[in-house]
């Protein structure tokens, strides 16, 4: 039977071999999920959002972030499962600031990591991701919800760590919620630098896919609009990487 995904997909498959992202609005995303599943629980999904944990690792840099995470698996041609609450590891090579640490945070509530949004998400990245590189057999799905947070003193920074690979394959970012935010700036880089493109994030399902062994990618620090209100960018970030252990 045709997915209709596949009519939409294509061109990001191709723009993901080269350039190696592709930026798609919200509007067109929205159907590509749909093709998926359901987005039932968009609403709780959201609102989710409001109970994520300071990240503590980023002390000297200040609270202006607040995450959790989740882990999950796939064969290629199986279902995206979950696995058992782990670390988040990345090596210095991928991260200047926090790398060579096994860092631990909150875990994704159940209710949103057994939810029909995310579900779906997952699928549509396993369906992209998985034609994009067919030789790989089972992955290691990590997904995270990012809460970047700004005052009229602090700017909130969504990529401290500066423009940067994640050390996997593939990444979706998802935009959930912009308040009171301006910037945030995403921008696309060449290995030796160039600029490939820039685009901002603004409207819910908004969303940058890369592949992370061809570009780099960063976003410029977030300001308030109005000072005095309470100003955050909520995105759901989901890297799919090859597993250590691969099917014969």
């Amino acid at each position: 039977m045709h997915n209709p995904a596949d009519v939409f997909a294509s061109p990001l498959l191709d723009q993901l071999k080269s350039p190696g992202f592709a930026f798609v609005e919200g509007n067109a995303m929205r159907p590509l999920l749909a093709s998926m599943g359901e987005l039932a629980d968009w609403t709780d999904f959201v609102e989710s959002w409001n109970h994520l944990e300071p990240d503590q690792y980023l002390a000297a840099k200040g609270r202006f972030r607040r995450r959790r995470h989740a882990t999950f698996s796939a064969e290629a041609d199986g279902v995206v499962m979950p696995e058992p609450h782990q670390a988040h590891f990345q090596s210095l090579q991928y991260n200047t600031l926090q790398g060579d640490i096994a860092r631990w945070f909150d875990p994704i509530a159940t209710p949103v990591a057994n939810g029909a949004t995310l579900r779906t998400i997952l699928q549509f990245c396993h369906d992209l991701f998985g034609k994009a590189a067919p030789s790989i057999r089972r992955w290691h799905i990590e997904v995270h919800q990012f809460r970047i947070e700004a005052s009229a003193d602090t700017a909130g920074e969504p990529t401290p760590e500066g423009s940067h690979r994640d050390g996997v394959d593939y990444v979706l970012v998802l935009l959930v919620n912009r308040q009171n935010i301006a910037s945030g700036t995403t921008t696309i880089h060449a290995p030796d630098g160039r600029l490939l493109g820039d685009f901002t994030l603004t409207h819910p399902l908004d969303a940058a896919l890369i592949d992370d062994h061809n570009v780099y990618h960063g976003v410029t620090p977030v300001k308030p609009f109005d000072a005095g209100q309470p100003a955050c960018r909520d995105v759901l970030v989901v890297t799919f990487k090859a597993s250590a252990n691969q099917p014969e």
